[in-house]
């Protein structure tokens, strides 16, 4: 059985720095590109960031590049998303995903998805 938990989430100043974590099991990591996504109240969810199979790979929202990192440890199958200079606009429940070995961003190739972290930005 694939499980994702993702952990780290709360609540946050503007200006903040917070580092989100996805452990996974029941899949094989090293195989796996892994995504982080994010639904704020109200609006689709989007792509955040995604980090390929071999850690070669990343690929961020156009929005996000330059503040938010994605990683990933294939020692403790876990992946990574910091978060830094925090804004009250990423406010959202943030979702870590993982599909086959093929590198992308769209929200539907992804065949397992953890439940989320809920993350609030106060300004």
């Amino acid at each position: 059985q694939v499980q994702l938990v993702e952990s780290g989430g709360g609540l946050m100043q503007a200006g903040d720095s917070l580092r989100l974590s996805c452990e996974t099991s029941g899949l094989t990591f090293t195989s796996y590109t892994m995504g982080w996504f994010r639904q704020a109240p109200e609006k689709e969810r989007e792509f955040v960031a995604a980090i390929s199979a071999s850690g070669i790979l990343t690929s961020y929202a156009d929005s996000l590049k330059g503040r938010f990192t994605i990683s990933k440890d294939d020692a403790k199958n876990t992946a990574y998303l910091q978060m830094g200079s925090l804004k009250p606009e990423d406010t959202a429940v943030y979702y870590c995903a993982g599909r086959g070995s093929f590198f992308g961003s769209k929200r539907a190739e992804y065949d397992y998805w953890g439940r989320g972290t809920q993350v609030t930005v106060a300004s």
